[in-house]
């Protein structure tokens, strides 16, 4: 009972942190506790199942500041980029047997950085079945998706990109490899230039 609560503490713990909700404007946060908080939440579906391994994740976290973000919008990014991930590896492992995929486990590697001082860098990759070219020029365009019907709205990346572009003027990118895996970079200023043109004009 006692390892009960506390799993359902931590979930409610990360759920709060996930959404924040209480949070609408601009604020400093530490992007490896949403990270953890969305990891978390997807652990049913990361863990191990009768036909497969579990998922493994592979931390590189650089030692980050606090970003400025909208981190509810920000936390959705990485769920939409995660989920993605995990949908790419189960359509992989779906040619794969138990043992294959014990001696090749699939993989998700999550890597943060400084870029240039000023910004930082989330890069999420896996070992799925990975995207053509063709997909890659269209994966952020609306209504775009390559999921079966009902599965996916093609929503997901779209949004994600509007998100990291035009709430906090950053870059996200997608690289990948037929028959390799995919690794989306996101890239965003640690200040955003509201506050950074506030406390400009607030020293004159």
């Amino acid at each position: 009972m006692k390892l009960g609560t506390d799993r359902i503490r931590q979930i409610i713990l990360s759920l709060r942190n996930f959404s924040r909700m209480d949070e609408a404007e601009y604020k400093a946060v530490d992007l490896h506790e949403g990270i953890d908080s969305t990891l978390l939440i997807l652990q049913h579906r990361l863990k191990a199942k009768s036909e497969r391994p579990e998922i493994e994740i592979s931390k590189d976290y650089g030692k980050l500041p606090l970003v400025e973000c909208y981190a509810g919008q920000l936390n959705q990014v990485f769920m939409n980029i995660l989920v993605n991930s995990i949908d790419a590896i189960e359509e992989s492992n779906a040619k794969r047997t138990y043992q294959e995929i014990k001696d090749n486990p699939s993989r998700i590697t999550i890597r943060t950085s400084i870029v240039d001082t000023a910004w930082v860098e989330v890069a999420i990759a896996d070992n799925g079945v990975g995207i053509t070219k063709e997909i890659q020029q269209r994966i952020f365009d609306p209504f775009f998706t390559t999921k079966p019907h009902g599965k996916g709205t093609g929503m997901g990346m779209s949004i994600s990109y509007q998100i990291v572009t035009e709430k906090h003027s950053g870059k996200l990118e997608c690289f990948s490899t037929p028959g390799k895996g995919t690794e989306f970079i996101i890239r965003i200023p640690l200040q955003q230039q509201v506050h950074s043109a506030i406390s400009t004009q607030s020293n004159k």
